[in-house]
Formats: C-alpha cells, structure tokens, sequence
C-alpha cells in the first residue's frame, strides 16, 4: 500500500469484537491459555501479551502500523522521545562504548548524550555530520554507531543520509536516524540507508499536542552478526538462558531484544491510550504535513522580506544552504519548524515572543496550531553558549512550528507582533 493508506489501515486488524477502530486494551495484564502457554511466552518459545510494560494489543498495533509507514520490520513503542533514545541505545552499548552524534540537534538529546549517558559509561562525540572526513576521524574500535536527525531541530539543517550511511557501513556501524521533524510523510530515511530510525510521536505522527510518546524502528537491514561489534545481540543473554537474539530472531533481532530487555528492564513504555491517539493522529498525518509545509513555506517567505527580520532558517527557501539536500531528500514539503532571527537580538525576540496573539508560546513542535519559543531561553538553555551556536540556537534565534491554521492568520499575528518591537 502507498503511505496514506498505510498511515490508515497498517496495523488495525479487526478482532473478534469486530470493531472497526483499534480498541483501547487498557489492562495490566493478559490472561494465559495454559501454564504451557505462560511459560513459553516467558522464554520467547512463542509470541502473545503477559503484561502491558511488555506487550498489549493496542501498543502492538501502533508498532506494526509505523514499522509499514517507516518502511521498516518491527518497532518499539516507549513512553516519550527521550525514552526511545534509551531503549534503542541499551541494545547497542555497554559501558565505555562511544557514539557519535551530530552537533545539530535537540537540545534535549544534546543534554541526554553527554549528560545523563555518562552515567551508563555511554560517550558520545560530537561532529559535524556534513564533514564526512571529520565524521571518519571520530570513528574508533568502541564507536557502535552514528546519531543524526533527518531535518534538525531547530535549524532545519538536511542530513545526507546516503553519504552518512556510507560512511557508517563502511565501519561497520549502523546509522540511527531521528526523523521527527521530517516525518515518513516527508522522507523515509530507511530507503536512503538508513538502519534505525527513532521518532517523538508527541509531535507531527499524533498532531495535536494530546499524547507523549516515542517509537523504535528497525530496517531489519543491519547484520549485528558481521563482527564482534555488538555482544548484546549476538551473544548469549543470561536473562533467557543463553538465548542468542541475532541468531534466534534473524532480522527482527534489535525489535525483539528493544522489548524483551529494554521495556523489561528500563520500563519505559507507552500507555495504551497515547498508542491509541498516535493511531488516531497518524490517519491523517500525509494530509496534515502537506498543510504545514505549504503554510510554513509562505510564513518563512513572508518573515525573510519582513524588515526587522535579520535571517530565516528554512530549507525551502533558495537562500538555504541545505536547498539541494531538500530537493533530494524531502518530498511533499520542507517541514514546518525552522528559525529566524530577529534585528535587536535577545530582548526582541522575547518581545515577539510575548506579543503573539493567535500563536501559542509552548515548548513543542508539530502540534496543529502554531507554536513558538525562544530556544536559547528554554530548549537549548542548558546549553553553553558555542554549544547554542553550534545547534543553531543562538540569543537571536526564534523556533516556530508552523500549524494548520489559515496561513493569513499566522502572517497576520507574526505582522502585529512585529510592529511591537
């Protein structure tokens, strides 16, 4: 099926109830059909739901469904973005491994790398992912992979993905791609190379600021078993008696151990009834984004002829940097998050900020409505000053994320607040 159809049907197998729409299994736990049964779930010998931490219908709906839209073989719902990172990372790394990541990114993530995963042991380096060389040089015998985000937050800097990967499978390594921001809508980062790609369901795949929550998804492309590299896959886990992941579950081995080890032990999962609004949000997710970046195209227009705007960030625009690597990568769209900034720096971009009217000032992207923020101030906040600089999130800079709402209307609230400035 094309990705519209995927987006709706993908995953949402009636059961024997009949119900159209996916049900909201709101339940702790599953009953076994036998002691057989339970005991085989336990050890893998067989695939059924136990407990929600691990398993439920609903959440497992979800999974298929952005496995197909992903162009990948199985997900891993979690509790949020963030969630996500971890769960996906505890597959690959032990403590004193190394990966590196782009310097364009969430502040979030930027904070989670080389803070809180210092605390495994994990450390990351930072690069310049549009420097292959300088990508090659950080690679040593502990790198286990390469972070990017398909379209960077807050920058709206394009990866290279086909030249990213190249460089990661030539080391062996796989290449996990963050494509919250792009979306599957936009670009599926598999068919470029691709290995894992993780996304905040939070923000465009749900649409509507309701639920938090993240997701795992594996190519199924990626041979764990091509060297030593990654002994969590393919060496026995004492947990299930020797049972070796790669090896028992072939291509679906990284989704397997994500929700047998992971949501196990880190227990970070996803409630049913944000699996079930994602469900809801991602049936309309190619028509949303088609509105968003269409009203985020005229927005950035209309800010880069504006007076007292000093630059706008957008790759969609002929003046961006990243134009051609938008023509290539990105389809239907150039997203609808970027920045700008404004002349009078600091205190002017709060001033605009504070004085829109319709435009909601949140710390999220990819709602329906409108939404802008100060980064420097708040995202990115616990960011040393270059760190800012070099994640695009500098005094000067405004992040909105452009809505579905009429584009006259968030032109005319961004006119009103700039004449207060």
């Amino acid at each position: 099926m094309k990705l519209s159809s995927l987006c709706v049907h993908a995953g949402n197998n009636p059961d024997e109830t009949g119900a159209r729409q996916i049900p909201i299994h709101q339940s702790a736990a599953f009953i076994f059909k036998s002691a057989e049964h339970a005991a085989n779930v336990f050890s893998l010998k067989e695939v059924g739901y136990i407990y929600s931490r691990l398993t439920n219908p609903t959440i497992s709906a979800l999974q298929e469904r952005m496995a197909a839209v992903e162009g990948g073989v199985g997900a891993v719902a979690c509790s949020s973005g963030h969630a996500a990172q971890l769960t996906a990372f505890h597959n690959l790394l032990q403590s004193g491994d190394e990966f590196i990541a782009a310097k364009k990114l969430y502040g979030g993530s930027i904070n989670q790398f080389k803070n809180s995963f210092k605390q495994f042991g994990w450390n990351v380096e930072f690069v310049d992912v549009e420097n292959l060389e300088e990508i090659q040089q950080a690679i040593t015998p502990k790198t286990k992979f390469i972070f990017v985000e398909s379209l960077s937050n807050p920058e709206g800097a394009v990866a290279d993905i086909k030249a990213i990967s190249k460089v990661a499978h030539d080391n062996g390594i796989p290449l996990l791609v963050d494509n919250t921001i792009a979306t599957a809508a936009l670009t599926r980062p598999i068919e470029n190379g691709a290995d894992i790609i993780i996304n905040s369901t939070t923000k465009f795949l749900t649409g509507n600021g309701s639920a938090v929550g993240g997701i795992v998804i594996d190519s199924g492309n990626f041979d764990w078993g091509q060297s030593n590299k990654f002994p969590l896959l393919t060496k026995a886990d004492p947990s299930y008696h020797g049972l070796k992941f790669h090896e028992a579950c072939g291509k679906m081995a990284f989704t397997f151990r994500g929700i047998a080890v992971g949501l196990r032990d880190l227990g970070a999962v996803m409630a049913p009834m944000n699996a079930f609004l994602t469900m809801l949000g991602l049936e309309t997710l190619p028509l949303r984004m088609e509105k968003h970046c269409s009203n985020a195209l005229k927005v950035a227009k209309f800010l880069e002829s504006h007076k007292k705007v000093d630059w706008v960030k957008y790759p969609g625009l002929e003046s961006s940097p990243y134009n051609n690597l938008a023509q290539e990568y990105l389809n239907n769209g150039y997203g609808a998050v970027f920045t700008f900034g404004i002349k009078g720096g600091d205190d002017a971009g709060k001033k605009l900020v504070d004085s829109c009217k319709l435009i909601s000032h949140v710390a999220n992207v990819g709602d329906s409505r409108t939404l802008i923020i100060h980064p420097s101030t708040t995202t990115h906040s616990q960011l040393s000053d270059n760190e800012k600089q070099l994640a695009g999130a500098s005094e000067d800079v405004v992040r909105i994320s452009i809505g579905i709402e009429d584009e006259k209307d968030i032109i005319a609230d961004l006119e009103q607040a700039l004449r207060k400035i």
